[in-house]
């Protein structure tokens, strides 16, 4: 069942880095009825305005794009807050749209759901075979709770609900937050504001070994798109590149980009994180979507947005 350019399609969190870039790629595709809500207007921790929002709306499609996001600090240091906002928010938003009758909703999850030592690259299938990375292990049991509440859903209620795990992302409307960041906006922030202060080196966590993919988050918006128009099934399905780099070579890219010429430096104390998270997307690729955006390219684009908005590096 597709989308039809008029449907009603509600996207959560159109004001974060996922959800903005689905509006946008709807848009650009010429979909006409759009509904978004800011915080101030609807509320998603609080079931009685979801349920509310939902009975006079009724919107036909969902991108479920909402979340509180952050790297590792983030998600050690606030355990507590990381499950439970996430885990109330999408149960709200799922829950309400079977209450509707909605057509279809689009989970977004992450990588992040997969065991630590999943075997490389990981399936989709991996998933709850082995423990989680304990850094993110509460927001990665959220997001596990929430597609498996969409797969119940669809087994129970023979509902059209449908999961999507992306890799790492980045570009426009990221969080350049200096704690709050994932490991590629944060290096953007780090060597433009080292170079700006004319400072001859920068410290980076860890030693540079994990290997990590990257996705450009225009090209998650359009796998989005593609898969709510095209997939059906209980099973998440995983989108991402297939390609994997060191985070020393990623640190390396993004200096050259940001245009910082000192040196790097690594602080073996701080923690690597999991040592290595590659999505197996061969399923993805039988269904006829492939990114088009190179990790060079998407940095630069990136980097340009950084930029452009100030403002979002104090988010």
């Amino acid at each position: 069942m597709s989308m039809k350019k008029d449907s009603k399609i509600y996207v959560a969190g159109h004001r974060g880095m996922v959800g903005s870039a689905i509006v946008r790629n709807l848009e650009a595709k010429g979909y006409t009825n759009i509904i978004t809500r800011s915080h101030s207007e609807l509320d998603l921790l609080r079931q009685s305005q979801v349920e509310r929002f939902f009975e006079e709306e009724k919107p036909d499609y969902v991108f479920l794009a909402a979340a509180k996001v952050g790297g590792i600090v983030a998600n050690s240091s606030a355990l507590a807050d990381f499950m439970y906002e996430n885990m109330m928010l999408e149960m709200n938003v799922i829950h309400a749209a079977w209450e509707s009758n909605c057509k279809k909703l689009l989970f977004l999850g992450s990588s992040c759901i997969y065991p630590r030592l999943a075997s490389q690259p990981m399936r989709e299938d991996c998933l709850l075979t082995g423990s989680l990375e304990p850094t993110n292990e509460a927001y990665a049991l959220a997001k596990i709770s929430g597609l498996k509440y969409c797969e119940y859903l669809n087994r129970q209620y023979g509902t059209n609900f449908i999961s999507v795990m992306p890799t790492n992302l980045y570009g426009p409307n990221d969080n350049y937050h200096s704690e709050h960041s994932h490991v590629l906006p944060a290096l953007i922030r780090r060597f433009h504001e080292a170079k700006e202060a004319g400072a001859k080196s920068v410290t980076c966590w860890g030693d540079g070994s994990p290997l990590r993919e990257f996705l450009y988050v225009d090209d998650l918006a359009d796998a989005c798109v593609f898969l709510m128009n095209t997939y059906v099934g209980n099973e998440t399905v995983n989108v991402g590149t297939g390609k994997e780099l060191t985070i020393k070579e990623l640190a390396e890219l993004v200096a050259s980009i940001v245009g910082f010429e000192g040196k790097i430096e690594w602080d073996k104390t701080r923690s690597n994180g999991t040592p290595r998270k590659l999505l197996d997307i061969s399923k993805l690729d039988s269904l006829g979507w492939h990114y088009s955006t190179e990790l060079e390219d998407g940095i630069h684009l990136a980097y340009k947005d950084f930029l452009e908005n100030p403002m979002r590096s104090e988010r």
